[in-house]
This record gives structure tokens, sequence and C-alpha cells, in this order.
């Protein structure tokens, strides 16, 4: 499908979030989709990422995560200046904040004219992995794709030591697919396998994938991209929503 994209501002804690919007061209309604960036915020590949979905009938709305840190249209560069900026406007940050403009997000799109009622999911990179199973607490979302979530294993979330979302996965009522790259330092094995016992209870509305491939591999550049890995996992990522939404 062809695409199109927006800009937007929605207001929360009094303050300004801009918001991407990427959707198809066509006047029909599709599900609407929260994808949640990295720690560089709206990047390139992010916006690639949010038109590619778009492009498969999907309405997707990106938010600036560290809108109340940053000036609005920041985009940190990918090097070791902006990953440590990153982390540090993370670290000022609440996970409250976060849940907040979540809130504000799905609003957004449940009343989004483009968007098909009840069709509401959500996806992530990183940090991003960690938010987006945040927003599936939400019991609107109905499908979540986590791609390789940071912190979920061990709390570890911005400015919070302990996010609890780990203990809180049990309570997922929609679809859960997350990702993992096998030779990620940052969610190692014994990380992935606390995140797998904390979807055990979700049965099969839970799935869980493993690349041979490193963290980030989704990013299409820089030296960890995985063409393969992320082909696949684009592949399946957009069946597994097509298919929760067909339901």
């Amino acid at each position: 499908m062809q695409i199109t994209t927006r800009e937007l501002e929605l207001q929360v804690d009094g303050r300004p979030m801009r918001v991407r919007v990427a959707e198809p061209t066509s006047a029909n309604r599709f599900p609407g989709i929260l994808l949640y960036s990295e720690i560089f915020q709206l990047t390139a590949p992010i916006r690639r990422s949010m038109e590619r979905l778009a492009g498969h009938g999907f309405v997707v709305a990106a938010p600036e995560i560290f809108h109340r840190v940053e000036p609005p249209g920041t985009v940190i560069e990918y090097d070791d200046a902006g990953r440590e900026r990153g982390l540090a406007d993370a670290r000022r940050t609440t996970v409250a904040e976060h849940d907040r403009d979540r809130e504000a997000m799905l609003d957004f799109l449940e009343r989004d004219a483009r968007v098909v009622p009840g069709a509401l999911g959500a996806m992530g990179f990183c940090i991003g992995g960690h938010l987006a199973l945040r927003a599936a607490l939400d019991a609107r979302v109905r499908a979540t794709v986590a791609c390789y979530p940071t912190g979920v294993h061990d709390g570890k979330l911005g400015a919070d030591a302990d996010a609890g979302t780990l203990a809180e996965l049990h309570t997922l009522r929609g679809d859960v697919l997350v990702v993992f790259g096998e030779r990620d330092p940052h969610v190692p094995l014994e990380g992935r396998d606390v995140i797998q016992r904390g979807l055990v209870r979700l049965g099969k509305r839970a799935c869980v994938r493993h690349h041979a491939a490193e963290h980030a591999f989704m990013r299409d550049e820089g030296a960890r991209y995985d063409p393969a890995a992320a082909d696949a996992t684009w592949a399946e990522a957009i069946d597994f929503f097509h298919q929760c939404f067909s339901r």
C-alpha cells in the first residue's frame, strides 16, 4: 500500500508531546499501532519502520518518548555521545510519565477516524520494546510485538529501579510476540529465560522468537543490522498483527 505521514502534538501533563503518524493513503479504516522507538527517538530507521508497517495496512503512531527533557523534533545521533544522551534522558523519565504518555497515545488512536474501533496494538524496539509491553497492560491493546525489550528482566526502566513490568506480564489480555537476539548483551540468556517464564501463564497467547543476531538487529543501518533476521521478524510481526485483528 502507498502511505502518507503527518505530525501532530498531544498535550500530556500540560506540555506538548510530538507524535508522528504513518498510514495508508486509502480511505479505509485500519488497526492502530502504537510504536515506540529506541532511546534515540524518531530516527530515520524508526521512521522507515513506521512506514514499512503502515504499508501493510496499519495506522502507526510514534511519540517522542523524551519530550519532557528534549526539545520537540530532537533526533539523537547513533554514536557514543548520542547513546549517553539517550540514556541520560531515560534516567530523567519515570515509569509513571511513560504510562501517562501511553494513555494519551492510546486515547488518540482510539479516537482517530482512520482506526478500526477496538483494534489497537503496540510495537517497540529496545527501551521501546519494554514500553510496548507496558502498553500491553492496557486492556485495549489486543496485540503486541516487543523487539529485544531491555529492562524487563531486571526491572530497569528510566528513573525507576523496578518498573514492575515482569510481575504484571501474566495479567496481559492480548496476544504477545517477543523477539530476541541471541548475541544481545543487554538481554542475556538468563534475562530472556526470566521473561519467558513471566509469559508462561499466557499460554498460546504468547510467542517468543530467538534469532542468531545482536541487539538492535532490526535497525537498518550500522554494523549490527541483520537483514535476514530483520526480514523474518517483520514477516512474522505483520502476520501476527493481521491474525490478531482478524479474530
